[in-house]
C-alpha cells in the first residue's frame, strides 16, 4: 500500500468496486485523524469557525456517531444507544471531562465494529432505514455500496470543515 507524506493511504487507482469504496473511507478517516493530530485539548474545543459551534473535538465524535448508526442501526439492525449518550443525539456536544483520547478511542471502536459487521456482506447486501429517513431516500432498505458512498461523502464534507477549523486554529493548511 502506498501512503502520502503524512502517512494517509492512497487508494488504489485500480482495484475492485469494493476494495475501492473501503479505500477511499479509510482515506478519509485517516484525514479526520490527522486534522486532529499535535493539537492541545482547547485548540481541539475551540469553535472557530464562527458563527458555527462545530470543534474539531466534536468532529471525531460526531464521526463515532455516524458510523454506529450507518453500519450498527441501519446496516445490522442492532438497537444501539447514542455513543456520548442520549442528551448527545449527533455526538457534537462536549464535556470537559472527555478529551481527544477516549473520543479518538470511541471513534475507532466504532470503526472496528463496523468493519466486523460488514466484512463477510455483499455490496447489495441491504440494511434498514428508519422510516422517517426512508422518505429521503425513496426506499426504506438500503445496501451496503449505498452507504459506503455515503460514508465517503460524509467524511469528505466534515474533512472540509476540519481543514478550516484547523487553519484557523493554527494556521496549518493542506491535506
Amino acid at each position: 500500500m502506498h501512503t502520502t507524506p503524512d502517512g494517509r493511504p492512497i487508494p488504489p487507482a485500480h482495484a475492485p468496486e469494493r476494495t475501492m469504496l473501503e479505500a477511499w473511507l479509510d482515506f478519509h478517516r485517516a484525514t479526520l485523524a490527522l486534522k486532529c493530530s499535535g493539537l492541545k485539548d482547547d485548540q481541539l474545543r475551540l469553535a472557530a469557525a464562527s458563527p458555527s459551534s462545530m470543534t474539531l473535538l466534536g468532529l471525531v465524535q460526531h464521526m463515532a456517531e455516524v458510523e454506529r448508526n450507518w453500519f450498527q442501526r441501519v446496516f445490522a439492525g442492532l438497537t444501539m444507544s447514542p455513543v456520548f449518550g442520549e442528551g448527545n443525539l449527533d455526538g457534537f456536544a462536549l464535556q470537559p471531562e472527555r478529551g481527544l483520547d477516549e473520543a479518538m478511542a470511541a471513534w475507532q471502536g466504532e470503526v472496528a465494529r463496523g468493519r466486523e459487521l460488514t466484512a463477510d456482506a455483499s455490496l447489495d447486501d441491504s440494511g434498514q432505514l428508519p422510516e422517517q429517513e426512508a422518505g429521503h431516500v425513496g426506499d426504506q432498505r438500503i445496501s451496503l455500496r449505498w452507504i459506503l458512498v455515503h460514508m465517503i461523502e460524509e467524511y469528505a464534507r466534515h474533512n472540509g470543515h476540519a481543514d478550516l477549523i484547523r487553519e484557523q486554529v493554527d494556521g496549518v493548511t493542506g491535506a
